[in-house]
Order: structure tokens, then C-alpha cells, then sequence
């Protein structure tokens, strides 16, 4: 590995730490996402009064609204252990057995991106969640047996940003299914000023609304922006944080005002300079902005359908009169592209 390759891995370890750090580890800790929480609350309390394992939960929406976060604070909830791995990282179906069989009773299995579980691996996923216990065939051909193998009764806990793709047998398999919606700024507000302390950080009440105003609904990008804040002012010699620092320093990184980065108004550049507005399809996109589609599915588009920046129709994804109104340009939007069903990926 090159030098280079080595500090921006040491980097991206680091920052990843300190984000791990700014986590709530209880429901009580936890800002946000109130039905979420209260589901999950009352889910908790019952299942310890039973003395048994909480029920396979799966969690989705967009990255970076708190599923591992939930995930770990169910395990602490439960007082039991977490065990973490992600979907791609199962490639074979020896892979999840081994972790099964090393599941004590009431462990939590965080699996992410549990979407992308490959099939003959979600095969043997279904009898471990439903009967706790695997099935293995010996001796194949016409003296095959079937051995079944005990499990320990553990916990799901399924997080993907695609709840689409996930197969209707692997869904159904879930007692409880929360999805996560981006944050209100008040609630980011108050992230950022609970990390702020943890940090060490001197933040004016308006420096974190500002923080929390640029970050997309996303507790994520809340506490990152909140990083480079503070690199901001400490370079500058800044003591407390205020707005006008906060805004300094967000705008060197190209965050405007409505949590806009690059990426995205080139995105939204592209649907009304190049495509008229649209309708335009994802792969079109992609291809023009050299980008992978997933990134634009999963990174950047939810965030502007949200905000209302973009919709998608039957057509393809068309750029919004607000959209143009954002970026200073002139609009070329037909009203009568929103009408219809969304477009199906």
C-alpha cells in the first residue's frame, strides 16, 4: 500500500472512531426518531419481562439516520453482545453458519446492508431466524441425509438503505420493520450540541442550528460537518464556534445553505441544463456525471426528493421549479412531468 493510500486509511479509521464515540448508548440518549424509539422502547421492556430475546427487527431508510446506532443500542438495552458483519461479507454460506453456531441466547446479529445477502446464504438465514437451527445435508445423492443443528436464540438485526429489494420471505421473517425518516433541525440541533460536548467544543445555539440546517436530516453528516467546524476554528484561532465561523467553514466545503453539496447541485445542474428538466433516467445520469447509479439512488436522490428539489415520475426524474429557483437558473420544468406513478427501479 502507498504511503498516501495508508494516511487517508488511517484517516477515514479515525474519523470513523470519533463519529463511533458521538453514538447514544441507551434509548434515553437517543434524539430523534420518536416512534421509532417509543416501538422499540416498548418492544425492549417486554421482551425483559419475559426473559426472552427481542424479536428480528429490521431497519430502514437512508444512510446515516442511525440503524448501527440502533442496533448497538438494542444490545445494550438486552445487556447482550452485538455481533456485526454486512451482506456482501457473507459470500458464502459457510460464512453466516460460523457465525451463527458462536451466537450465545440473546446475542444481537447486526447485519447490514442486509439487502445484499446473496441467495444461497439468505436460504440458510430463514431456518435460523424462524426455528433457530440449521439444516445440513450429508453424503449427497441417493444416500443424502439431513442433520438439523441447534442455534442459540439470538436477535436480528437487519439495516438496509434498499427495503425494496429485500425478498418477500427474508421480510416477512422480521417481527418488527421501523422505518428511519430524516431529522427535523431541531433535533439535529441538539445532536450537534451533544456532540459538540463531547468533543469539547465551545458552539454557539445558533452555530448548531446553523450545522444542523446543512446537514441534510442526517445525524451523519451533522457530526462530520461539526468536524470540520472545528478544524475550521481551531486553524483560525477561533475560540467558541459561531454562526459566521460555522458558515466560514461549511462554505469552504461546498455545504450551501440547504445542505447542498457538489455532487448534488452538479446533479440537479445536469437534469435542467443538459436534460431540458427532465424526465431523465438514472443510468443517463450516471453515465453524464460519472458516477455509480447506486450512489445516486442511495446517497444522493433521497435526500432531494425529501427536500423537494426532485421528483421522480413514471418518465424518469425531473428537476423541480425550486430546484431552478436553488441554483440561479432559469426554469424549464413542465408541470404536467409530476403527474403519474413514481418510477419503479
Amino acid at each position: 500500500m502507498s504511503r498516501q493510500a495508508l494516511l487517508a486509511s488511517e484517516e477515514q479509521n479515525g474519523e470513523e472512531t470519533v463519529l463511533t464515540t458521538l453514538r447514544p448508548r441507551t434509548l434515553a440518549e437517543y434524539v430523534g426518531q420518536r416512534m421509532v424509539v417509543d416501538n422499540l422502547s416498548i418492544a425492549i421492556r417486554a421482551a425483559r419481562e419475559r426473559g426472552e430475546p427481542l424479536e428480528h427487527i429490521l431497519f430502514h431508510g437512508p444512510p446515516g439516520l442511525g440503524k448501527t446506532t440502533l442496533a448497538h443500542v438494542i444490545a445494550a438495552e438486552m445487556e447482550a453482545t452485538i455481533v456485526t458483519t454486512s451482506g456482501p461479507a457473507l459470500e458464502r454460506a459457510a460464512d453466516l453458519v460460523g457465525i451463527l453456531t458462536n451466537l450465545k441466547n440473546g446475542d444481537v446479529l447486526f447485519i447490514d446492508e442486509i439487502h445484499r445477502l446473496p441467495r444461497v446464504v439468505e436460504e440458510y438465514l430463514y431456518p435460523a431466524m424462524e426455528d433457530f437451527a440449521i439444516d445440513f445435508v450429508l453424503d449427497p445423492g441417493p444416500h443424502a441425509r439431513t442433520v438439523r443443528l441447534s442455534l442459540a436464540r439470538f436477535t436480528v438485526a437487519g439495516a438496509t438503505t434498499r427495503a425494496g429489494l429485500l425478498t418477500g420471505p427474508l421480510r416477512d421473517r422480521f417481527g418488527l420493520s421501523l422505518h428511519l425518516g430524516f431529522y427535523a433541525v431541531e433535533d439535529l440541533s441538539t445532536i450537534v450540541k451533544r456532540s459538540a460536548a463531547l468533543l469539547g467544543i465551545g458552539i454557539s445555539a445558533s452555530a448548531a442550528e446553523t450545522i444542523a440546517m446543512r446537514s441534510r436530516g442526517t445525524p451523519r453528516i451533522a457530526n462530520r460537518l461539526l468536524k470540520r467546524v472545528r478544524d475550521y476554528a481551531q486553524v483560525s484561532r477561533k475560540g467558541e464556534v459561531d454562526e459566521d465561523t460555522a458558515v466560514e467553514a461549511m462554505d469552504l466545503h461546498g455545504v450551501d445553505e440547504a445542505g447542498l453539496d457538489t455532487l448534488d447541485r452538479q446533479y440537479l445542474r445536469v437534469v435542467v441544463q443538459q436534460y431540458s428538466g427532465g424526465p431523465v433516467g438514472v443510468s443517463a445520469l450516471a453515465a453524464t456525471l460519472h458516477e455509480e447509479q447506486d450512489t445516486l439512488i442511495d446517497v444522493v436522490e433521497p435526500f432531494l426528493l425529501a427536500a423537494g428539489f426532485l421528483n421522480r415520475t413514471s418518465r424518469g426524474r425531473c428537476a423541480t421549479p425550486k430546484a431552478c429557483r436553488h441554483l440561479g437558473l432559469p426554469s424549464s420544468v413542465r408541470e404536467d412531468l409530476f403527474e403519474g406513478p413514481a418510477e419503479d427501479e
